[in-house]
């Protein structure tokens, strides 16, 4: 084998000592032939032959135990040579070559059975790693998040493309730089997972930082992972502004269509000449729809400033069994039950969460009073939370996925305020609002998830 493209291998060995193996071999067979032919010889010497037949038996018999040591030579070191070859060949990552005399039942053939199997696997996995490497290359290359690789130097041995729009500059003249060089020092020591505010070459504003180490030939490496928040940030904001819009153009239009409809009509109707004998009645008439739709759009505002200036909570603690005791007696249209409730203090505001509470419980009367069902109230706490659940057994939710959209009602006459209210309020204790489908009968449960006291 030639080791002396990988001298680490070379080094590694060392320099043969002794006898090459070939030499020994010859020695070896020498060896082997050496008794038969000095008893050939001593017969030669001691026998009556003619001279010519002695010679000729001589040099016939030496010419055959070099033929038969060059034979067994061959047959010893040739296979051998085959096989470094074909290791060699694997070790330089060559894996087309195959031994041709593999086969099963023998010795060799076993060998080079092996090599080729072994041959066709390492490929195999060279194709699979191939395949990894480039379904990560596109990976890297796709996601919209700088990735940075620094070896123990902190040389940057690897980025994607979205690293090379932060910085501002191509893989090329990045590479083997430091993290001081690239201005990446202050990531490399901050704790993770943050979020901090940076200005890079490429954008400033908000970034996510993850940084995690790996190792690779034996040194350690660092992983770092930026993601550009004020992107998303700018995009929710668009689109809330964007649903804020739709809204209150919808409830303009239901409100100022009919007004300025109204207001054509009665523009018609003083500037008849003369004047219809009713038209006072009609122009009051105009001026009470007018005022109405007025009216409806001044709740709707209201309605909205409710919502948009909930105040922070003032937390004190607050035994939850008389809570949710006057919840349920605040209740006069259906009876509603309430379950045993543990003796558990909480660090709430006590008037938001009645009112949240509240709105709850309203909505699963009025859903149980078109079935003629009933509504429960219970409580199941743990060390580290507490959950209120208000069941119904009424008709169900037919729909769930605009329950919390500002100002959306299925019901007439509904303000669509009182859910995203409630649910404000809950998250604004560090708790959570949910609503479903009951999964053992008709109707629907709210779940309220409020943490114990300590556990915010």
């Amino acid at each position: 084998m030639n080791d002396a493209a990988n001298p680490d291998v070379a080094r590694q060995l060392g320099r043969p000592r002794g006898l090459r193996f070939e030499l020994r071999i010859w020695l070896a067979t020498l060896a082997i032939l050496l008794p038969a032919l000095g008893l050939a010889a001593f017969l030669l010497w001691r026998g009556d032959w003619p001279l010519w037949q002695r010679w000729s038996l001589g040099i016939g018999s030496l010419l055959l135990s070099v033929y038969a040591a060059r034979r067994l030579h061959r047959m010893v070191v040739h296979p051998l040579l085959t096989l470094a070859n074909l290791l060699e060949a694997l070790r330089a990552g060559d894996y087309s070559l195959r031994g041709v005399e593999a086969r099963r039942g023998d010795a060799l053939g076993e060998v080079l059975w092996e090599v080729n199997a072994l041959s066709h696997t390492l490929r195999e996995e060279r194709l699979k790693v191939e395949e990894t490497h480039a379904l990560l290359s596109k990976v890297l290359a796709s996601v919209d998040i700088a990735i940075f690789a620094f070896d123990d130097a902190r040389r940057l041995r690897l980025l994607n493309a979205a690293g090379e729009r932060l910085l501002a500059r191509s893989a090329a003249d990045s590479l083997g730089r430091t993290a001081l060089e690239l201005g990446l020092e202050a990531c490399c020591e901050s704790d993770t997972p943050a979020t901090l505010k940076h200005a890079f070459p490429g954008g400033s504003g908000s970034f996510d930082l993850r940084r995690t180490s790996f190792r690779e030939g034996g040194r350690p490496h660092e992983l770092i992972a930026i993601t550009d928040l004020s992107r998303a940030l700018r995009e929710e904001e668009r689109q809330a502004w964007q649903r804020l819009i739709r809204v209150l153009g919808h409830e303009l239009n239901n409100s100022l269509t009919p007004i300025k409809s109204m207001t054509a009509t009665l523009r018609t109707i003083v500037a008849r000449e003369p004047l219809a004998a009713d038209w006072r009645e009609d122009v009051q008439g105009g001026l009470s729809v007018m005022g109405e739709r007025a009216e409806a759009l001044t709740r709707f505002m209201g309605r909205y400033t409710q919502l948009a200036r909930l105040p922070p909570p003032v937390k004190r603690s607050t035994a939850l069994a008389p809570l949710l005791s006057r919840v349920c007696r605040f209740e006069q249209r259906l009876p509603v039950e309430l379950r045993e409730v543990p003796d558990i203090q909480l660090d709430i505001d006590s008037d938001q969460i009645e009112q949240a509470l509240i709105n709850l419980v309203k909505n699963a009367v009025e859903a149980a009073q078109s079935t003629g069902g009933g509504v429960r109230v219970r409580v199941e706490a743990s060390a580290t939370q507490v959950a209120i659940l208000v069941e119904d057994e009424g008709t169900g939710l037919a729909k769930t996925d605009n329950l919390f959209v500002p100002f959306f009602t299925t019901k007439p006459g509904g303000s669509g305020v009182g859910l995203v209210l409630a649910r404000q309020i809950v998250e604004n204790h560090g708790g959570s609002l949910d609503l479903s489908n009951r999964p053992d009968t008709r109707g629907a449960i709210a779940t309220v998830m409020l943490p114990v006291r300590g556990q915010e």
